[in-house]
Formats: C-alpha cells, sequence, structure tokens
C-alpha cells in the first residue's frame, strides 16, 4: 500500500529503550494502554485502523518489552515521552496525531493534548481514569523506595517467573466483558510477564497514580485543550440504563472536555478486548 510504513524496534527516550510498532497508512494515531498492559494488547483494534491510520504503539517504561524507568512517572513526563517517541520515528515527527489513552495512560492521552497542542489531532479516552478531586502525596522519595523494595523482594522469590503471567491471566478475564478469557499469545505473555523488570513498572505506576492524576489537574487549569479539538470519551457502564457511578463519573468527564460521551456496551474496562470496533470507529471519526 503507497506510504505505508510497517516498522518494530526500540527507540532511546531520555535513555531509556522504548518498545515501538508502527503499521498502516494515514493519519497518525498513537495507542497507550493502561496500567500493566502491552503493546499487544491493541491487535484485535489494528485490522480495523491500520487501512486508514498509521497506528504507533508503544510499552512504557516496565511494560512490554520497554528497559525499566530511570524516574518516577508524572503528567507531564508521560507527555513528553508520547512525544520525543513520535520524535524518534521517520514519518510522525511532524504530523498531528490522535492520541488514545486507555485506563491510567488516559491521564497522559489528555496531558499530551494540552502540552502539545499544536500536534494533537484528536483525544480518545477509553474507559480513562477518572479522579476529580487528586493532590499529590507526600514523601514521593520514600514511596518510590517502597516500591523497589517490594519488587525486589517479589523478585527475590521468584514471584514473577512463577505467578506473572496467571496474573496476567486473571487481571484481564476481571477486565472483560462475561469474564472473557485473555487473546494474547501466550509466548508473548510469558515473554513479559515473567520478569521482574514488568513487575517494577507496574508497582511504580500504581504507587504514582495519585501523583500523575494531581498533575493533570493542575495541567487543566493551566493549559486548555486546543479549540475544536475533537474529543471523544468511550465508557463500558456498569448498568445496562448507565446509572451507575462510573459511567456518571464518566459522563462528566465528557462534560467537562466538551467531548463526545459514549457508552459502549457488552464491554469491560479492556474495551480494545471486547469491543474493538467501538475504540476504531472513535478513531476514525477524529
Amino acid at each position: 500500500m503507497k506510504n505505508r510504513l510497517d516498522w518494530s524496534g526500540f527507540v532511546r527516550v531520555d535513555g531509556v529503550p522504548h518498545h515501538v510498532t508502527v503499521e498502516g497508512t494515514g493519519p497518525v494515531c498513537v495507542l497507550s494502554a493502561g496500567l500493566a498492559l502491552a503493546w499487544f494488547d491493541w491487535d484485535p483494534v489494528m485490522p480495523l485502523l491500520t487501512p486508514h491510520r498509521t497506528v504507533v504503539r508503544f510499552d512504557r517504561p516496565g511494560h512490554g518489552l520497554s528497559a525499566r524507568a530511570r524516574t518516577a512517572p508524572t503528567a507531564e513526563g508521560e507527555a513528553r515521552r508520547i512525544a520525543a517517541v513520535l520524535d524518534a520515528l521517520p514519518g510522525t515527527a511532524a504530523r498531528p496525531v490522535t492520541v488514545v489513552g486507555h485506563s491510567l495512560a488516559g491521564f497522559h492521552a489528555e496531558a499530551f493534548a494540552r502540552l502539545y497542542p499544536g500536534r494533537a489531532a484528536g483525544l480518545v479516552l477509553v474507559d480513562a481514569s477518572v479522579e476529580e478531586h487528586a493532590r499529590v502525596p507526600g514523601a514521593r522519595g520514600a514511596r518510590t523506595a517502597a516500591a523497589r523494595a517490594l519488587e525486589a523482594a517479589l523478585g527475590g522469590v521468584g514471584a514473577p517467573v512463577v505467578l506473572g503471567p496467571s496474573a496476567r491471566r486473571v487481571m484481564v478475564r476481571l477486565g472483560r466483558a462475561r469474564h472473557a478469557p485473555d487473546p494474547a499469545p501466550r509466548a508473548l505473555v510469558r515473554r513479559c510477564y515473567r520478569t521482574r523488570r514488568v513487575l517494577g513498572g507496574a508497582l511504580s505506576e500504581n504507587t504514582h497514580y495519585r501523583a500523575v492524576a494531581a498533575g493533570l489537574l493542575a495541567l487543566r487549569t493551566a493549559c486548555p485543550l486546543p479549540p475544536g479539538l475533537p474529543v471523544t470519551v468511550l465508557a463500558a457502564p456498569g448498568r445496562p440504563d448507565g446509572t451507575d457511578a462510573w459511567t456518571v463519573r464518566q459522563r462528566a468527564l465528557a462534560d467537562r472536555l466538551g467531548a463526545r460521551f459514549g457508552a459502549v456496551r457488552e464491554s469491560g474496562h479492556l474495551m480494545m478486548l471486547d469491543r474493538p470496533d467501538a475504540v476504531a470507529e472513535a478513531v476514525l471519526a477524529t
């Protein structure tokens, strides 16, 4: 296909090797998955997007095949990471992008659109995390040290090797509609989730979750979204009528961002696995 990009490899951001894949043709979109997930969790969406979009997927530090992080995550830092990944790739640096964030990565995607308004073509939040009143916790250094100590303790007794892939499978089942099984190839799951590196990445992001949320709230005050930016908020409702607390909070997020709201039926939190069609439709609409 004319002008189609197909590339997989590693790029360095702040000295850390990041695993990145690029596939497809057309306008660029970048997909970032939630806590403890990997690039292959977007696989069901790819056949729907690549005929129409150049799709960039990357693993954050300590996730998938990327090396471990050197610093704790922040909202601004994760936005810069997205920009740096795009800058390092052929054919994507100068092009506006639709940025798609799932769960925790919704913070990162929104932060990118606020900090790089000239580079944002659209924003899609996929059952994204919502924190209306987050504050930065104290003792950041101590929290980082505690996460690393827990990683060392669990790694020292071989927990990732013994339990990592099984824990991943359970997590995916709990996050899917009707507790559907994990479709990811077993070889890839074992390659990633048997490592201390992925355990450490998940612990680090979980430890600093509220700090990242608070950082995004500060950016909402200081950095408005670009006027006219297409924004979509997709939510997996907990009740068929959408009156559950999660859906109410997602609607409120959409109202705050001036976004189109979509309640995606027959989906759990891992919407890219349960309803890839809904995710692709939202991306292509931008």
